[in-house]
């Protein structure tokens, strides 16, 4: 594969063969995936032979093998021009995002009680694969309310302020959303299960802002040297994952009838205007809403929480999405057009002016939150203008180690005792949990937020280290 140096953060893949558009990645060298176990380079290709695929197929520096899709991928079709939408290009756990709020009170004065804080959050968050949640809904009736109206239903019910809703992306709820295509399956499997983390890579973790790089921004946010803030990093559980199960499904049956033909089944598509791409959107639409209302309800807990501490109360930075397909207005080739941009392990950046912002955030720009692994740092970044990829930047550090290999490579309560011996306390659900997580599994973080700072996809404005982990 051809792959040409840029400049130090942008490498291109030239355009060839069934390629509709070329290859873009954004990384440094020591961040490219290795050709010979991670065929996340070739998944860019293939993803640049989608019908109506437009400027080109892009991946961040956090980049790393995926469903169809590479996680860290980023692709924009015109619907006008026969264009797809592709549930590999938002993943299973659709809505998978972060949210961050802020406390009153400094890290120096929550650390005499911060065992005991970080014990009564595990307590309180529902944790694992097959765990059930703080809200039981009480049937499909509610469900509905949930699918279409997402962290806004969640607070009518009492779970936050309505401040949240002024601090979280699209205002709490994607307005497409349409209930009617989800599955009973995916209704039943929802049920029970809004208000927790789930597993995997998903966590609820207190931390201390460290470094502040952009004052105004920070000040803007609501951030300061030294400051408690709580980060929550889960998605739409196990009805997010049916609902997309459900539609490459349906989408790979139809895929014959528009004369469309891919190079991996992981990519099954239909035409944004399609049946079947309707269908699709309005079920990712009422997912995302059950992300938004599962995040609400566990952050309403853990203000719940903090009540209880002096200084504890907890303010909303924002919530934001990194596994979603959207309806959005780009311009292209000098021309304004309406895209459907595919966003999966990858977080949209608005820059400062944009109307989608809320007011108080406009002047400054969208903030991005992205979590490292395990023990290390997280950031806060902004949108900045002429920022690329359609607004987008990575999402996290992207994992370079299977959960097999990380397994071999630590145990559970060995890597608890390495990070409580720097002071941070851990909870997990399992040993085997925490031991797949081992930060050795991730790039560093670091490296990821100064390539995608290096390429232009937006600025730095805090960085958090942990103080206690709470492990789905």
């Amino acid at each position: 594969m051809d792959l040409i140096e840029q400049t130090p953060y942008r490498f291109l893949i030239p355009q060839q063969g069934a390629m509709r558009v070329p290859g873009i990645v954004y990384a440094s060298r020591a961040l490219l995936p290795a050709l010979s176990g991670d065929r996340s380079l070739e998944q860019v290709v293939n993803v640049a032979t989608l019908p109506g695929i437009v400027e080109a197929s892009y991946a961040m520096p956090d980049m790393h093998w995926g469903y169809g899709f590479p996680i860290g991928g980023v692709a924009a079709t015109d619907p006008a021009i026969g264009g797809v939408v592709s549930p590999g290009g938002v993943g299973f756990d659709i809505s998978c995002g972060v949210r961050l709020l802020a406390a009153e009170v400094d890290a120096d004065e929550l650390k005499p009680v911060l065992g005991q804080v970080t014990d009564r959050l595990a307590a309180a968050t529902p944790r694992g694969a097959g765990r059930g949640g703080i809200w039981r809904l009480t049937g499909a009736g509610q469900m509905r309310r949930v699918l279409t109206g997402g962290a806004r239903y969640a607070v009518e019910q009492g779970h936050g302020v309505e401040r949240d809703l002024l601090r979280c992306e699209d205002e709490g709820a994607v307005a497409d959303a349409d209930p009617s295509q989800v599955s009973t399956r995916a209704i039943d499997r929802g049920l029970h299960q809004v208000g927790s983390l789930g597993s995997g890579n998903h966590f609820l973790e207190v931390q201390a802002v460290e470094e502040i790089y952009d004052d105004v921004a920070a000040q803007r946010f609501g951030l300061r040297p030294r400051q408690v803030c709580v980060m929550i990093h889960c998605g739409s559980r196990g009805l997010g994952h049916q609902i997309c199960g459900d539609h490459v499904r349906a989408m790979e049956k139809a895929m014959r009838r528009y004369g469309i033909s891919v190079p991996d089944r992981q990519l099954a598509c239909a035409p944004v205007r399609s049946p079947e791409g309707q269908g699709y959107l309005g079920a990712m639409a009422a997912a995302a809403n059950y992300g938004r209302a599962n995040r609400q309800v566990l952050a309403s807990t853990v203000r719940h929480i903090f009540s209880q501490t002096p200084g504890g109360s907890l303010d909303l930075v924002y919530d934001i999405s990194h596994n979603l397909a959207k309806i959005e207005t780009h311009l292209v080739e000098g021309k304004t057009v309406s895209l459907c941009v595919h966003r999966k392990g990858a977080t949209r950046a608005l820059p400062p002016g944009h109307p989608d912002l809320p007011a108080d955030l406009r002047e400054v720009g969208q903030p991005v939150l992205i979590p490292g692994s395990m023990g290390t740092c997280s950031y806060v970044l902004v949108g900045i203008p002429g920022g690329g990829a359609f607004a987008s930047t990575c999402h996290g550090a992207g994992r370079v180690m299977s959960r097999h290999q990380a397994l071999r490579e630590v145990s559970g309560p060995e890597l608890q005792r390495r990070l409580q011996a720097r002071g941070i306390e851990v909870r997990g659900a399992s040993s085997r949990g925490l031991a797949e997580e081992t930060p050795e599994a991730y790039k560093d973080v670091t490296e990821v937020v100064a390539a995608a700072e290096g390429a232009g996809l937006c600025r730095k404005v805090a960085r958090l280290v942990p103080l206690g982990v709470v492990k789905g």
